[in-house]
C-alpha cells in the first residue's frame, strides 16, 4: 500500500507561554514603541538586544522590523551608495540582491559548489570588482570562513553575513554572524525564532553600529539602547546620518526573548529532524546529499539535496509525485519563480551574465522546509517517500 504524508510543511510551533505572557504584559500597558517607556523601566527590545548580543558575543545589536532591514542598513553603514557594486552569491533568495538594489547597489554574482556553499575560487576572482561582500549563508550552509576572511581581508572588501537560516549556528566554533562587520539575521517565521518578521544586527565595529542605530530611526534617543556604543561614538554621526524608520516594537521583542533562551534547544531538535531524513536517503539511486564539514556546527531547519545533471521534466516529475504523496518539495533550478524560489537571472532589475558552473547546480538543488511540528516518525516517512519517487524516476531514465 502506497503511504502518503498528510502534515504541513508551513506549519510553526506555537508560541512558548512565556513569550504569550509577556507579549499579553506589553499589549496590556500598551507601550508598544521601543521607546515609549516609564521610569525605570527597560524596552522590551533594548532588553532583545542586550541578550542577543551577549549570546552571540557581540558588543553590539540592533533590533529591526525585518532582515531584510538589517541587510539595508549594514549596507549604508559601511558607506555602499548609489551604483557601488556589491559582491553576493547567486544561490540566496531574493531579499539579498533586494536589499543590494535597495541601496542602489550593484549585485555581482558570485558561484555556489555542490555543497551549496560560495564558490571560494570564482570569488577569488572577483574580489578587485567590489569593496563590499553581503555573503548569505543559504539555506544554512557555510562555507570555509577562515578562507573567506583572510581572502577578503587581503583584498580589502568588507564582509556583511546574512544569517536568517544559521542564527545558532557556528563555524569552527566562532558564531554565524561573528565573522564579518555586521551580522544580519531575521526573525520571519519560518526562521529560527519567530515573530512574523523581525530582524537583528550585531557587530564590534562602534562608528558602524551607531550609524545603523541612527539610520533604524533613533532620533536622539540612541542613548536608551543597552547594547549600543558609548554616547560620544554618535556625536558627529548623529548628525550626517539620514533616519530611516525600521525600528523592532517591543511586542515582538517580547514574543522573542523566551525563544532566544530555548535556542540551543530547538537546534537540537531541528538538526535531529535533519538527520532522520539524511539517513533515509543515503545511497538513493540518482540523489546527491550535500556534505557538511565538521567545522560547520548547523541548525538544519530546512533541507536539500541534489538531482544533479537530471533533466528538466525529469526534476519537475520527481517534485510533482512526492506532491501527490503529500510531500512539499521546492526546485530552484526553476525557469520562473515561485513562491520564494528563484535564482539570480530572475532578478532583471540587477544585472547578470550567465554562470554555467552554476547554472548546473542550481538546476538540480532540490529543498524542503523541516518544522518542528514534524516529530521523528514523519521525517522518516517523509524520507521514504522522497527515495521511492526519486528512485522510480531515475529507473525510468536509465
Amino acid at each position: 500500500m502506497t503511504e502518503n504524508f498528510t502534515g504541513s510543511f508551513t506549519q510553526q510551533e506555537p508560541i512558548p507561554e512565556a513569550g504569550i505572557a509577556a507579549a499579553n504584559a506589553v499589549m496590556q500597558h500598551g507601550r508598544l514603541h521601543r521607546y515609549n517607556t516609564v521610569d525605570g523601566e527597560i524596552a522590551e527590545a533594548a532588553l532583545l538586544e542586550e541578550e542577543f548580543a551577549a549570546s552571540t558575543g557581540a558588543q553590539f545589536c540592533l533590533a529591526v522590523a525585518s532582515g531584510g532591514y538589517a541587510m539595508t542598513t549594514a549596507l549604508r553603514a559601511c558607506g555602499v551608495q548609489h551604483g557601488d557594486q556589491v559582491l553576493t552569491n547567486a544561490f540566496t533568495l531574493a531579499p539579498v540582491p533586494g536589499a543590494i538594489a535597495a541601496v542602489g547597489g550593484v549585485p555581482i554574482y558570485v558561484g555556489v559548489t555542490e555543497d551549496l556553499v560560495i564558490d571560494l575560487d570564482d570569488l577569488a576572482g572577483k574580489l578587485d570588482q567590489a569593496k563590499v561582500l553581503l555573503l548569505s549563508h543559504m539555506r544554512g550552509h557555510i562555507c570555509d570562513m577562515r578562507r573567506l576572511m583572510a581572502m577578503c581581508n587581503a583584498a580589502g572588501v568588507t564582509v556583511i553575513e546574512d544569517c536568517a537560516h544559521t542564527m545558532g549556528a557556528q563555524w569552527d566554533g566562532v558564531p554565524s554572524g561573528r565573522w564579518g562587520k555586521f551580522g544580519c539575521y531575521s526573525t520571519q517565521t519560518y526562521k529560527h525564532i519567530n515573530s512574523g518578521e523581525g530582524g537583528l544586527l550585531i557587530s564590534d565595529d562602534a562608528e558602524g553600529m551607531a550609524r545603523a542605530i541612527m539610520l533604524s530611526g533613533s532620533y536622539m534617543l540612541f542613548e536608551r539602547h543597552r547594547a549600543a556604543p558609548p554616547a560620544e561614538t554618535f556625536a558627529q554621526i548623529k548628525y550626517e546620518t539620514p533616519n530611516i524608520s525600521g525600528r523592532m516594537d517591543n511586542l515582538r521583542a517580547a514574543i522573542l526573548r523566551p525563544q532566544l533562551r530555548d535556542l540551543a534547544t530547538q537546534a537540537a531538535r531541528w538538526n535531529a529532524r535533519y538527520t532522520a531524513v539524511e539517513a533515509g536517503l543515503v545511497d538513493t539511486p540518482g540523489l546527491r546529499l550535500i556534505t557538511r564539514p565538521s567545522a560547520e556546527g548547523y541548525v538544519a531547519s530546512s533541507f536539500q539535496f541534489l538531482l544533479l545533471d537530471w533533466s528538466a521534466p525529469a526534476v519537475a516529475d520527481v517534485i510533482m509525485r512526492c506532491a501527490q504523496r503529500g510531500v512539499e518539495l521546492k526546485w530552484f533550478g526553476g525557469a520562473e519563480p515561485a513562491g520564494f524560489t528563484s535564482r539570480y537571472d530572475s532578478w532583471r532589475y540587477a544585472p547578470s551574465t550567465p554562470m554555467p558552473a552554476t547554472d548546473r547546480i542550481l538546476a538540480g538543488i532540490i529543498d524542503m522546509r523541516l518544522p518542528l511540528t514534524f516529530d521523528l516518525d514523519d521525517c522518516a516517512q517523509i524520507a521514504r517517500i522522497i527515495r521511492a519517487e526519486v528512485s522510480a524516476v531515475f529507473q525510468a531514465q536509465t
